[in-house]
């Protein structure tokens, strides 16, 4: 069984039995009729994925891993807020009249600061740190930007990482504010995990462990139904992941990462989405 989908089910068996309901409370995200999307919730939800073991994909159905770390590269190679930028339209919902997302994810990430040792962006000084200060306990980026929070489509939900380099090996905390467990849970998990290995590659290291923080991470009401059915399902054996060898985070596409033995479950139910 996939340690993917090990918590997957544990964590969402978890939220439907003891999980609290906001049907008492208003809340901002509407079905598309209008209707308001209301949630069960567990509070401060953490689990760790060791990506020496496997990479942490989820066979209880098929994961588009590829446009997960493509979004990944959107954010930090690209540092790009345009959605059309994008082969998958999983932003336009949030997009404005320029096809933008505002001043938010990769916008945050690409503002250049100045340091002691020059100018750098959020990214350029994590890949610098890692290279020549690894006991550093302050390389991190951070998306969520409170002067700018007016100004982004929607304020980020995966926020920050925190990186840390434990003997030859890059371990991460990836912090995220709020979890729609059934349709993002994995997709986050794939795209950071992918995201680790990555800069583990640019700086000589091994990718250890991803570290998955979640303050909220609920179920929405329409969807509490699908995912019963989804984790009854026996999962099947993690895939082995390849990575091309390359050393230069800027040269990695969405087609450099490979699942080898993907074997998943067939899932055709329409999911809704709340905005």
């Amino acid at each position: 069984m996939s340690i993917a989908d090990k918590l997957f089910i544990e964590n969402c068996r978890d939220i439907i039995e003891n999980g609290v309901w906001d049907t008492d409370l208003n809340v901002r995200p509407k079905w598309e009729d209008g209707t308001p999307a209301h949630t069960v919730k567990k509070f401060g939800m953490i689990n760790r994925y060791n990506l020496q073991e496997e990479f942490p994909v989820m066979t209880l159905r098929r994961v588009y891993y590829r446009s997960a770390i493509e979004e990944i590269l959107w954010i930090y190679q690209q540092k790009s807020n345009d959605v059309r930028k994008l082969s998958t339209h999983i932003w336009d919902a949030w997009a404005d009249e320029n096809h933008t997302i505002g001043k938010a994810y990769g916008y945050q990430l690409g503002v250049k600061h100045k340091y002691p040792e020059g100018m750098f962006d959020q990214v350029d000084r994590v890949l610098y740190d890692l290279k020549n200060n690894p006991a550093s306990r302050r390389i991190m980026t951070n998306t969520y930007n409170h002067h700018d929070l007016s100004e982004m489509g929607l304020a980020p939900c995966a926020y920050s990482m925190t990186f840390n380099v434990t003997g030859n090996k890059l371990n991460a905390i990836l912090n995220q504010r709020s979890q729609d467990m059934l349709t993002a849970n994995n997709w986050n998990v794939c795209q950071y995990a992918a995201l680790l290995i990555m800069f583990a590659k640019a700086s000589g290291l091994e990718a250890g462990e991803l570290v998955h923080v979640v303050a909220d991470a609920h179920i929405y009401d329409r969807h509490v139904e699908i995912v019963k059915r989804l984790i009854e399902k026996e999962p099947y054996p993690a895939p082995k992941m390849v990575v091309e060898d390359i050393t230069d985070f800027y040269k990695f596409t969405k087609n450099s990462f490979t699942l080898e033995n993907y074997k998943y479950h067939e899932f055709s139910e329409k999911i809704p989405v709340a905005i």
